[in-house]
């Protein structure tokens, strides 16, 4: 796992400091070594974390006759069959690292050398004599890749805080991310909270040139959009579920240092354990965490079930505890370490554990992925049960149903609970996929709140998602919301899981996330991934036998952080009034007034504003640390 960065500029060299500037600000990512390429053109720096050929895998890496010149994050598991096979056709290797591999790989096939590659990466190469710019990044978007482009120069990185660092950029907001931004708390598209920034998106890759200074994006690889045509009996599918999930295990614990394992007790990561275990002959190292202060931190901790799992496996287990005070005094360095304010608290939780990790290996597997591929969400089930209930609700008038909606959203007569479950079924809610599903599982402010947070009237909000669940739109209803989560939520999850291990020097890897994983997981019937109460139902066939069942049948928690009651403890009052400051985000690019009230029905119990108030404290601090030259106030040099 690594850094990376460079420039490609029309204008002739730039400075060497811009680079090593560059560069610096990616230290966490590889604090083993560094290492720059400066040409006429285009420069290139590398942070390092040595997993595979620790001697020799120094990037920049160049090819025999150095035309070619290569920056890379990631891991190839693949990557020692292609050397055989490149070898044969004459490649000279002077090491025994993936980042070769890719190298030499690309010299022989080309751009079609990323639909040889079995793996997570990010990489661009240079070709000295072409005066190009290649550049690639992973199937599912496991590596991250931003970039920043204008006439004069094309800057890229594994982090946006570096590509900050070039004279060219200034941190200036888009403010035509805020809607998705407040609807979701991240953006699932291409473009970034920075203005100009870009991602460069799962599965494509990217030319530049100095004859044709303008990236030219293109798709390689794609989620499958049609249903498939296997058919065997549901044995056949869960002995197969069993055999590849073995196998990519295996594959994904290549390395050159010690792994271990994020363990939370739960299906995934308990699975990924007990695979691991049998093929190790020494105890493998767990590692978990949860939170610490009083029986709201015990009732959100899965310590014990993580326990559970270390015990019956044998495992040499590790685990850490979170209380409020530490997990707020985090937050700052955390979002400047994400670069984009902080989607969900298990990030802080995930970071913690990370840092824990760190003393102990380099690597872990963590169960990432299983939920987008198996079912295992909760939303799925319940809007699957809202449309049949849709089918036969929806006969009754529309002036009917829209009085029994008001009703419930107006009734002093409802337990508050009783109406907050209504609200999430076909009768609090319109039966667009909007309301009944996007808004309903997903989203933190509604689009009538975000018209009273905005100045002016924005784009849909949810028109990234709405197109991904279109596409799929030949599946099935439950693999088309599985698709649409695979090409939006699980990104930002990714995102997630590389910035936060990545801020404690560790590489973490995802085994459900092997891309002939997740297209076979898309061939197996939907029947046998949600069938009836049970998620993940051929998963948890799967792996029968290797653990207790009561960690394969228990009720899935999801990472929990017990964020409310944190929130409503009076040390919190100082958040609150932050959030109200006159220079902050809020009160210059949203409605300050509808925050203050919104802050008061939340505190005065009349209101669960949790999810929002997050979104809201994570922009504001955001707005502090990287648009206002507050960075100091939160995060210590």
């Amino acid at each position: 796992m690594c850094g990376i960065a460079g420039v490609f500029s029309r204008s002739g060299p730039q400075r060497s400091s811009i680079i090593r500037r560059m560069t610096g600000t990616l230290r966490h990512r590889g604090p083993d070594a560094d290492g720059f390429f400066e040409g006429h053109l285009c420069s290139l720096g590398h942070r390092r974390l040595s997993i595979i050929d620790v001697d020799a895998g120094i990037q920049p890496m160049f090819n025999e006759d150095e035309r070619l010149a290569i920056v890379y994050n990631g891991e190839i598991y693949n990557h020692a069959e292609l050397a055989v096979t490149l070898r044969s056709q004459g490649h000279v290797y002077r090491s025994h690292c993936d980042t070769e591999t890719i190298l030499h790989a690309y010299e022989q096939y080309g751009p079609e050398v990323v639909n040889r590659l079995r793996g997570m990466f990010a990489f661009a190469i240079w070709d000295c004599e072409r005066e190009e710019l290649f550049c690639a990044r992973d199937r599912l978007g496991i590596k991250p890749f931003y970039y920043y482009h204008d006439s004069k120069v094309f800057l890229f990185a594994s982090e946006i805080k570096a590509i900050l660092e070039h004279p060219a950029v200034s941190p200036r907001l888009a403010t035509g991310m805020l809607p998705e931004y407040l609807a979701f708390g991240y953006g699932s598209g291409q473009e970034t909270l920075f203005r100009g920034i870009r991602k460069l998106m799962p599965g494509h890759f990217l030319r530049i040139s100095a004859e044709h200074f303008e990236p030219r994006t293109h798709q390689y690889w794609n989620l499958p959009v049609t249903p498939s045509l296997r058919r065997q009996s549901d044995r056949d599918w869960i002995s197969e579920t069993r055999t590849r999930f073995d196998q990519v295990v295996e594959s994904h614990q290549m390395s050159d240092v010690p792994l271990g394992i994020f363990l939370s007790g739960g299906l995934d990561s308990s699975a990924i354990a007990a695979v691991m275990q049998r093929k190790i002959d020494r105890p493998a190292k767990t590692f978990s965490v949860g939170h610490s202060g009083g029986h709201e931190e015990e009732r959100c901790s899965e310590l014990g079930w993580a326990r559970t799992v270390a015990g019956a496996l044998g495992t040499d287990h590790h685990e850490v505890s979170v209380g409020r005070a530490e997990f707020f005094a985090a937050l700052p360095s955390l979002i400047w370490q994400e670069d984009e304010p902080i989607a969900w608290p298990s990030s802080v939780s995930l970071y913690f554990v990370s840092r824990l990790a760190a003393q102990h290996v380099k690597v872990v597997l963590t169960g990432e992925g299983s939920d987008e591929c198996f079912a295992g969400y909760g939303r799925y089930r319940y809007q699957l049960i809202n449309r049949r209930a849709q089918s036969v609700y929806g006969c009754l008038p529309d002036s009917l149903r829209r009085s029994i909606r008001e009703r419930i959203e107006s009734s002093n007569f409802l337990p508050a609970d009783l109406r907050r479950k209504l609200k999430h079924t076909v009768l609090g809610r319109t039966p667009d996929l909007e309301s009944l599903y996007l808004a309903n599982f997903y989203g933190a402010f509604s689009r009538k709140e975000q018209a009273c947070l905005l100045p002016s009237a924005h784009a849909n909000p949810y028109s990234n998602f709405r197109g991904a669940f279109d596409e799929a739109g030949g599946l099935g209803l439950l693999e088309q919301m599985l698709y649409a989560d695979k090409k939006t939520y699980l990104v930002e999850l990714l995102m997630k899981q590389d910035r936060m291990s990545m801020a404690a020097s560790i590489e973490s890897r995802v085994p459900f996330l092997d891309h002939e994983f997740v297209e076979f997981a898309g061939t197996i019937p939907a029947s046998l991934k949600l069938r009836g109460s049970s998620a993940k139902y051929v998963l948890k066939q799967a792996v029968a036998g290797l653990l207790p069942d009561e960690i394969i049948h228990r009720k899935k928690m999801g990472f929990p952080t017990p964020l409310k009651s944190w929130l409503l403890d009076p040390a919190s009052a100082p958040l609150y009034d932050f959030l109200l400051e006159p220079g902050g985000l809020i009160a210059q690019e949203l409605n300050v007034e509808f925050t203050r009230d919104l802050i008061a029905r939340h505190r005065g119990g009349t209101e669960d504003a949790t999810d929002r108030i997050w979104n809201l404290l994570n922009l504001q601090m955001w707005g502090d640390v990287f648009l206002y030259g507050r960075r100091e106030r939160w995060v210590a040099a």
